[in-house]
């Protein structure tokens, strides 16, 4: 005998009287957490599904509204989706955010059902912060790869200028085919053609017999060996001498060779002048004491690699358009100091300051300045140098002395220049007795005759810096 009982009714028969809590539980094996509520919304019961350590605060919503349990700008969503299945029956899958016990909010993905007859809802949820750790882990990663991209784009900027303006002839061959992938300005004007027109042909070129086949196993040896010393050759054009030199490198799966023409007629102290301009930016990068330029403002503008170690940086970029203040001297205090000697003066000498790095790192420092207020671009040179060592190996007693200085002129704008200055008068007096008499082994009698003053006079200062009890030692003798 068949059945006469349709499928809908077959539902009906089996899910018919199912109650909301038991419903719910169902649907929450859908997601992560199931919510029973009235018609208005009001939790009557809470069913969780391995999420008993996310929704800590979840069994204390039963009898709170739904939309209590979210943050502000996530109630116009649980309105929707109260409105959606009270008309509906079923709601679309709306993201909110749920208040979790440390007040932080937790992403969740609510779909919204009415169940039974009486308008009971059950919110079936979906715990989304998984996906939105993803989305960030994304959004960092783009960051870090559009970082990534402006700093090749930086280098590759660099290393055109660079291959550019160099004096010497310089091509990039691939060593398999020994094609010319790029030539620099200097290159053309060696081979009597532009740098363009090199291009795409075949190396060696522009050379006699002898001198292509001495380039022929230079770039043999720079390909197995890695680097391949100078060879003279001769140029068809004009019959100038160059040394050619060649060394071998990788880029992405290719093997390209770097062959530089260096004019052999010239002398070394023809092509690095000193009047160079090139040459004394070189010197200036490869200085042991750190320069900087900056604006009339004190915004950096460039710096060397010494001054870069001394601020804990590791390339030009972090530094430029950052206040020097921030790494020199007391912020605030020291580059008005600065400007003012230089309007007066023109330049400032071997200013002790002190200088600090980003990582915390304070090392004493001498600054001198020089600033060129007129033409394009008015700006202020500095040459910092770290005396740190040159303190380390002076006496203890100097280094105490200059920091119980250094201790003092903070107090300036604070305590007034009279008292400033007896208490300095004080503290070299206290520090020249001391030397004194460490000198003459304690001997006070040589130690006053060392300072050039009475006796007398000496036991009284001792006594006023309290280098002696005023009943130890030997009494001041009555005159």
């Amino acid at each position: 005998m068949t059945s006469s009982v349709t499928p809908l009714n077959a539902r009906e028969a089996l899910f018919g009287d199912i109650d909301a809590k038991t419903a719910a539980s169902l649907l929450a094996v859908a997601g992560d957490i199931a919510l029973v509520m009235d018609s208005a919304g009001v939790i009557r019961d809470v069913t969780l599904v391995g999420a008993e350590t996310q929704f800590d605060l979840a069994s204390q919503w039963v009898g709170c509204s739904w939309i209590d349990t979210v943050t502000p700008d996530s109630r116009a969503k649980i309105d929707s989706l109260i409105k959606e299945a009270t008309s509906s029956g079923v709601s679309k899958r709306r993201q909110v955010n749920n208040l979790l016990v440390d007040g932080a909010d937790a992403p969740v993905s609510y779909t919204a059902l009415r169940i039974g007859r009486d308008g009971s809802l059950v919110a079936v949820g979906r715990d989304m912060r998984h996906v939105s750790a993803l989305q960030q882990r994304l959004v960092e990663a783009q960051q870090a790869m559009e970082r990534d991209y402006w700093r090749l784009r930086h280098v590759e900027t660099r290393y055109r200028l660079l291959f550019q303006i160099a004096s010497d002839a310089i091509l990039v061959i691939d060593a398999t085919t020994l094609k010319v992938l790029d030539a620099n300005t200097a290159a053309g004007q060696v081979f009597g053609d532009t740098s363009d027109r090199l291009i795409g042909r075949t190396f060696p070129f522009g050379t006699d017999a002898q001198g292509a086949q001495a380039l022929q196993e230079l770039t043999s040896t720079a390909r197995s060996a890695g680097r391949a010393g100078d060879v003279l050759i001769t140029m068809s054009a004009g019959g100038r001498s160059y040394h050619a030199s060649a060394s071998c490198f990788r880029q992405e799966s290719a093997t390209l060779l770097l062959l530089r023409l260096a004019a052999a007629d010239v002398s070394p102290t023809a092509s690095a002048s000193a009047d160079s301009p090139l040459r004394v930016i070189d010197l200036l990068e490869r200085s042991p004491d750190g320069f900087v330029v900056t604006d009339l403002e004190g915004h950096v503008l460039t710096a060397n690699r010494a001054f870069l170690d001394i601020a804990g940086l590791a390339s030009e970029e972090q530094m430029r358009g950052t206040l020097l203040a921030t790494y020199i001297g007391r912020p605030g205090a020291d580059f008005p100091v600065f400007t003012s000697m230089l309007k007066k003066n023109g330049v400032v000498r071997l200013m002790a300051t002190t200088a600090r790095g980003t990582s915390g790192h304070q090392s004493e420092v001498e600054v001198s300045a020089v600033w060129a207020p007129e033409g394009e671009v008015p700006c202020i040179g500095f040459t910092i140098r770290d005396i740190g060592r040159r303190l380390a190996a002076s006496p203890q007693g100097a280094r105490d002395l200059t920091r119980a200085v250094e201790e003092l002129t903070t107090l300036v704008g604070r305590v007034a220049l009279r008292d400033l200055v007896r208490d300095t008068v004080d503290l070299v007096e206290r520090h020249f007795i001391e030397a004194a008499l460490e000198l003459t082994n304690d001997n006070r009698t040589s130690a006053a005759e060392v300072l050039g003053v009475s006796r007398q006079s000496l036991y009284v200062k001792l006594r006023r810096h309290r280098l002696v009890s005023p009943s130890g030692g030997e009494k001041t003798p009555v005159s």
